[in-house]
């Protein structure tokens, strides 16, 4: 699928304003320099929302903008990280989500008549998280499609002209929750919370077979968090959103490199706002500038 290739600019600035610098960075400089992060939800109408999360004492959320008539009403279950490509008559937004059993590709830019949905298959009725990791940095590119079915098998595809199965692996069926939060040359990490309460990243290196390196980060306390979204915070951190669907709220930490037991986490507290949509995302760069590396 062609894409073009233009510089990100003016949703890259937002997306990495200021904010708090994971705890493990501002304890070198001795300042904390501000992070946020874009998050996108999907409403049961089917309309596309954008909100800027900003971290603070505490956090706080933007009024969401929204996009009416992106989704059929009540159809989308899972969405992956959506890209905001900056256009002349506005952005071209595509990503991926799953409706009903079938994966879709979907791209628009409303303003410049562009309105694309291409169905990638079918067999998603059992998936309970959907991520693609897009990398490239020089000559070294890869671009994987990740999914979690419910039985606790973690698939893996290679993204092109068509979808190429890539590898599986066994034994996530505790998992709530996973957001990406690293893209390198030879792996992609996502940080995953169970339904006991425990953090871990999962570490996937791009090589086959497919075999993920599990990493405990925290041993208790996360299991409230029905929907996780990640940013780049600095040049190693990540700044992480965790959402309790039951509640509708929302809480903010910052994460330093992560580091096993020994990662910095330190908690900025509830965002003021609310959460009541059922869908939630990332809004990130076109991919060669989402340089994300928590991990």
């Amino acid at each position: 699928m062609k894409r073009r290739r233009v510089v990100y600019g003016a949703v890259g600035a937002a997306l990495l304003a200021a904010g708090v610098v994971p705890a493990a960075q501002a304890s070198e400089s001795g300042a904390q320099a501000a992070c946020s992060m874009l998050v996108g939800s999907v409403t049961p109408a089917g309309t596309q929302t954008t909100a800027q999360v900003t971290a603070g004492k505490p956090p706080t959320m933007s009024k969401p903008t929204s996009e009416p008539g992106v989704f059929p009403a009540g159809a989308v279950r899972l969405s992956s990280t959506f890209e905001s490509e900056p256009n002349i008559a506005g952005n071209d937004s595509s990503g991926y989500v799953v409706e009903g059993d079938a994966l879709y590709y979907r791209m628009y830019n409303f303003n410049a008549g562009t309105n694309l949905t291409q169905r990638i298959g079918g067999g998603w009725s059992k998936f309970t998280a959907l991520e693609l990791a897009h990398y490239q940095q020089g000559k070294a590119a890869h671009w994987m499609a990740y999914g979690l079915r419910s039985d606790g098998t973690l698939l893996r595809w290679t993204v092109g002209k068509t979808w190429k199965a890539s590898g599986s692996a066994t034994g996530f069926g505790s998992i709530k929750a996973m957001a990406l939060i690293s893209k390198t040359a030879k792996y992609d990490t996502f940080l995953a919370n169970t339904r006991s309460g425990a953090l871990y990243t999962i570490r996937i290196p791009i090589t086959a077979p497919m075999k993920p390196i599990v990493t405990k980060v925290r041993t208790r306390t996360w299991q409230g968090f029905e929907s996780l979204v990640a940013e780049k915070c600095g040049n190693y951190g990540t700044v992480l959103l965790g959402i309790d669907k039951e509640t509708q709220t929302a809480n903010l930490y910052a994460v330093g490199h992560a580091n096993g037991l020994s990662t910095v986490i330190n908690s900025l507290g509830k965002v003021k706002a609310t959460y009541p949509d059922p869908v939630h995302f990332r809004w990130g760069p076109v991919y060669f500038e989402d340089t994300l590396n928590g991990d």
